[in-house]
């Protein structure tokens, strides 16, 4: 929802992976904030702010090396866009997860569910 302003897994940060038939578990792919992604930006536009990397899609030239680089694979793109995209700690997976498996930094599942449905679209994101 944060970059998209549409609840499309395909083009969600935070990946879930499923490790089949053996051994039979799931594991979440998220961006760590290493900043290796920003490290082989050609044109420098991945910058830390705050405790995050983020991209400023206004000097991202779309060569998707951070993509191909990524350790974690947590750097993503897609075809209609010309920006990859990943988690930024805004933290809206963890109210959007309609199984609580996502929790905040203090071990909390906070689901808003529908009402934080309604307040990002009518927050404009």
């Amino acid at each position: 929802m944060r970059h998209f302003s549409q609840p499309n897994p395909k083009r969600s940060a935070v990946r879930v992976s499923g490790a089949f038939p053996a051994p039979g578990k799931y594991s979440i792919i998220l961006c760590d904030q290493c900043g290796a992604c920003a490290e082989v930006c050609p044109v420098e536009a991945i910058r830390k702010v705050g405790d995050r990397w983020e991209i400023d899609p206004d000097l991202c030239t779309g060569c998707l090396l951070c993509v191909e680089e990524c350790p974690e694979k947590a750097m993503f793109s897609h075809p209609a866009g010309a920006v990859p995209w990943k988690c930024v700690l805004c933290g809206e997976c963890v109210a959007y997860c309609p199984r609580q498996a996502i929790v905040d930094e203090d071990g909390e599942a906070v689901w808003a569910g529908i009402a934080a449905k309604k307040r990002a679209r009518s927050s404009g994101r």
